[in-house]
């Protein structure tokens, strides 16, 4: 890693490849329009298997990524990690094959109707117990989207009644279990990483770092804001940056970038998500250096994930520089427009380009 400063400012830095370790990419021509995005940015990414149909077999798995292969740019070089979508169904034959496939790098557990395309999801996590020992005894980890959905609950407070009522019986009756706490919003959910096992790790998404709940209402509702899990009060914010520059690998990056076409954000029931992979890396070194950390972006970015998944870091170097990013009011998806993170505004920094 190297920085280049001007009067003690960093104005340029270049670092390992990063890897995105919680990405939407979608399928179809809305495929093909974001995917350059994240090509640009990443050696490799976590793809999410929500599609509809979900992707719950090693086959659809496969046919996926041979589409996300096909809809890579001719000069990118990128690799997608398949995860299967886990469902009531799935069985310990499915985690055999997945394992003996050596195609599967984690399995993905939904709350049933907690997000975008969820409605297959799992309502009783502990009905798949079977299913989580062949995980456990494969080592293929668990990627957790960590909210109850129980009416009584409060919106804003998912994350920690999820820590309580499901990942804490969780962890102490699979203790080898790998688990990836996926877009942690809180303070408990910083806390409880640090304080929890080696086998878990959480991703950290730019928005919910750089937005607290208050940017939902800005001038009035905002649903290019609007996510699940829902940004969180000030203090959840600042926890959530402490836990990405400490330097602790059990925190590292996840973009959930989440495209949708604009139609789909500004209805009646807009869809949760905010599109973060046009200038994903960029947002985050823009975190990194108001906070004085640039120097462990590198750690958080490029290191952390592939060391908690068992996979070698990436060899190649990216550049990153300081200076605006201009961010459109508008993205084609393929399908429609849509309105990307920062939408006519600009990052504070910009990707320069690779160096091998």
């Amino acid at each position: 890693m190297h920085i280049d400063t001007k009067d003690g400012i960093p104005v340029r830095l270049v670092m390992t490849e990063a890897d995105d370790w919680h990405l939407h990419v979608r399928d179809g021509a809305l495929l093909g329009a974001v995917l350059p995005d994240t090509v640009r940015r990443f050696r490799r990414a976590i793809i999410m298997p929500n599609l509809e149909p979900p992707v719950t077999t090693v086959a659809a798995a496969r046919a996926y990524r041979e589409r996300i292969l096909a809809c890579v740019p001719r000069d990118g070089r990128f690799t997608p990690l398949m995860t299967l979508y886990l469902t009531a169904a799935t069985t310990v034959g499915d985690i055999e094959e997945a394992a003996d496939s050596g195609l599967i790098a984690a399995v993905k557990y939904y709350p049933a109707g907690a997000t975008t395309n969820s409605r297959q999801g799992v309502s009783d996590i502990r009905q798949c117990d079977a299913v989580l020992g062949a995980m456990e005894r494969f080592d293929i980890p668990l990627l957790m989207h960590g909210e109850v959905v129980d009416p009584a609950v409060d919106a804003f407070a998912r994350e920690e009644v999820f820590l309580e009522r499901v990942l804490t019986p969780l962890l102490g009756d699979f203790p080898r279990l790998r688990v990836v706490m996926e877009h942690i919003t809180t303070a408990a959910a910083v806390a409880f990483v640090r304080e929890g096992p080696r086998t878990l790790a959480a991703t950290l998404t730019a928005h919910h770092m750089l937005l607290n709940r208050n940017a939902l209402f800005e001038g009035g509702i905002r649903p290019h804001h609007y996510c699940r899990p829902l940004l969180q009060p000030e203090g959840d914010r600042r926890a959530l940056v402490a836990a990405a520059i400490s330097g602790h690998p059990r925190f590292f990056l996840g973009t959930d970038s989440a495209p949708h076409p604009r139609f789909a954000k500004e209805s009646a029931c807009g869809c949760a998500g905010i599109y973060t992979a046009h200038a994903a890396l960029e947002l985050y070194a823009e975190i990194f250096a108001d906070a004085g950390a640039l120097d462990r972006l590198e750690g958080f970015a490029s290191h952390f994930g592939a060391d908690f998944y068992g996979l070698p870091r990436n060899t190649g170097t990216v550049c990153l520089e300081r200076g605006p990013l201009q961010v459109p009011q508008t993205v084609s998806f393929g399908v429609g427009e849509g309105v990307p993170f920062r939408a006519g505004m600009t990052v504070d920094w910009h990707l320069a380009g690779t160096a091998g």
